[in-house]
């Protein structure tokens, strides 16, 4: 049975603001040295040479090598291109020229992360965090993600707190830990992490989608919280989702008739109504309420009916 991705996010805008980072470099070993380093100067060009923003960061990195901000920059810019691996290496040299550095060993544990690296991410990043427990709420709030994403939801939900204990204002963090509570069924505390989230800032979408998915579960609608974020579609599909996860799958039925409604083509829609007929062994069909029909259609109608006494058929009068 496939399982459903929920519309939850995790965002933390200190980490989406500032520079992200790495960890402890590990030392290649002394025979693969050349090979490494050989390596990395093949891949710096492939991936370079085409990109104005990289070879202009390179540029400024030759000319200043004890620059850790276009150093970071480097790292971010290479991972966005869909080059994880050369992030990494320069990550790992960021961490060793600034071992010091909570941005650099946040880069590190992106990019790992982003070879799927998960375990180690946050074991690196942990390692850092307990010699430096004050570096920064961001090291803090990565980790409660990395830990969140490998369901060790307890070990996420204390570094979240660690988080806010440091920066108590910041609306992300609270939109982090209100995840991790939903997650674990706290549901209560969850709504109270997410509904502070949302008075210190309204707009955010985080926490607004995590708040309709705690009113789902509650038993207490979400729709309106969804309708904040998205299209009526949209909005009702999301909902039908939380409900999917609930196995309250006749209520995500009517859902997802309501998106479809709104958009007969909504694919995510679509897309749910197949599993949830795996699920509950219904047809993967809804039904769908006839639009009325508009006002000329009716004019057009009445009009038919004077000239020739009765409805149009949809063909054209034969002459």
């Amino acid at each position: 049975m496939r399982r459903l991705l929920v519309w939850a996010c995790l965002l933390v805008a200190g980490c989406a603001h500032r520079g992200l980072p790495v960890r402890r470099p590990i030392a290649a070993a002394p025979s693969g040295i050349q090979t490494t380093l050989h390596r990395q100067v093949v891949n710096a060009v492939d991936a370079g040479e085409g990109d104005l923003a990289i070879a202009s960061l390179r540029r400024k990195l030759a000319a200043e090598p004890e620059n850790l901000a276009v150093r970071l920059e480097l790292i971010r810019r290479y991972r966005e291109l869909g080059f994880p691996d050369l992030s990494l290496e320069h990550a790992r040299f960021a961490v060793e020229r600034f071992p010091d550095s909570p941005d650099a060993h946040i880069e590190l544990a992106r990019a790992l992360r982003a070879l799927g690296m998960h375990e180690k991410a946050a074991d690196e990043l942990e390692a850092f965090f307990r010699q430096h427990p004050q570096a920064s709420p961001n090291v803090a709030a990565w980790l409660g993600i990395l830990r969140d994403e490998l369901g060790q939801w307890k070990q996420g939900e204390a570094a979240h707190r660690a988080a806010l204990a440091m920066a108590p204002n910041r609306d992300d963090l609270h939109n982090n830990l209100g995840y991790n509570l939903l997650r674990q069924g706290r549901l209560d505390e969850a709504r109270q992490a997410l509904e502070r989230a949302l008075a210190l800032n309204p707009k955010s979408k985080a926490a607004r989608n995590n708040l309709g998915l705690v009113l789902a579960a509650q038993g207490s609608g979400g729709l309106e919280e969804f309708r904040h974020t998205s299209d009526p579609a949209t909005a009702h599909n999301n909902l039908a989702c939380a409900l999917i996860e609930q196995g309250r799958y006749e209520e995500a039925r009517k859902e997802l008739e309501s998106a479809l409604a709104y958009n007969r083509n909504h694919p995510a829609a679509l897309a749910n109504l197949r599993l949830l007929a795996e699920l509950d062994g219904q047809p993967p069909a809804v039904r769908l309420p006839q639009s009325p029909r508009s006002k000329w259609s009716r004019f057009w109608a009445a009009v038919w009916r004077v000239l020739a006494g009765a409805e149009p058929s949809g063909e054209r009068p034969q002459r």
